[in-house]
């Protein structure tokens, strides 16, 4: 349904016949393509100008982003070493948790094939916005169109830090208001992990969070003005290598890199206690891209 997809390709190494026939069937200009087996992989990857990495298992209850981490690496590892080859220029949306550890593996993986360009690799935190906008509009009766909530640090529980002080209208929230909201945020993964009691983690919602970001990317190399979302890039903000802010997409990908703004004091704390937390998750996907 997006405007400025032309080309849809769509991989994986089972079942992709019969979700592209599905698709294929939607009255919109766009011309769905299916490539299924590892075989297929670079050819489903030629000519992108944007690669939207969501593949790897589900979380079940119990489960941690992190305990996914040796067979959610691998795979994107390898994903991205054939995009390496075929479109080393594209931009990349990485949806695959950990997303704390797997952008700094795709990093990795493109700096060892000499195309690492850091304005083009992503990691999608967009669904602690989504999720942010929505449980704030509703605790506070406001419209959720007109919500916007920056989260910044990374996308996994702690190290997911709403701000909810620079809350767009402006609103006020009392501590417990901020406890309660700033712990859902956080854990509203889980919540959905819970409530579909093993059959899986969240599709909709972080399908939707992905489409907008990819949206948003395809806006910005089009040309769009004023394109701005929340992302998990390389950054300067803090002295973490990656972390998570709002960025300012255009033709080439990360325009700018904005910084915090003024932070509250509960704000500043939460950012001081996700440091180590974020630190010790890209040291892992950088191990782990650099020793395999």
């Amino acid at each position: 349904m997006n405007r400025y997809v032309s080309d849809l390709s769509l991989y994986d190494i089972v079942n992709v016949p019969g979700v592209a026939a599905d698709l294929s069937h939607c009255n919109t200009p766009t011309q769905v393509k299916a490539f299924n087996g590892k075989e297929s992989l670079e050819a489903a990857l030629e000519g992108a100008d944007l690669v939207v990495i969501p593949a790897g298992v589900p979380r079940k209850p119990g489960m941690t982003r992190d305990d996914l981490f040796n067979t959610n690496a691998s795979i994107v590892k390898g994903l991205v070493e054939a995009a390496a080859k075929v479109c080393p220029k594209a931009i990349f949306n990485i949806i695959t948790n950990p997303v704390n550890s797997t952008v700094p593996i795709t990093a990795e993986a493109l700096k060892a094939a000499g195309v690492y360009d850091p304005k083009k690799v992503l990691g999608v935190s967009t669904l602690d916005v989504v999720r942010a906008n929505c449980f704030v509009a509703q605790a506070k009766g406001l419209n959720v169109k007109d919500v916007d909530v920056p989260v910044v640090g990374g996308h996994a529980g702690i190290t997911i830090l709403p701000l909810l002080s620079q809350t767009q209208p402006k609103t006020d929230f009392s501590e417990d208001e901020i406890a309660k909201l700033t712990d859902r945020i956080q854990n509203a993964g889980t919540e959905v992990v819970e409530a579909k009691a093993g059959a899986g983690s969240a599709t909709l919602s972080m399908a939707y969070a992905a489409a907008r970001m990819a949206e948003s990317v395809l806006a910005g190399l089009s040309g769009e003005g004023n394109v701005y979302e929340c992302a998990y890039v390389e950054s300067s903000v803090t002295e973490l290598p990656y972390f998570a802010s709002k960025v300012r997409l255009g033709p080439s990908g990360i325009e700018e890199i904005l910084g915090l703004g003024e932070l509250s004091a509960v704000e500043k704390s939460g950012l001081e206690k996700l440091k180590p937390e974020l630190r010790k998750s890209i040291d892992t996907g950088i191990s782990f891209a650099t020793s395999k």
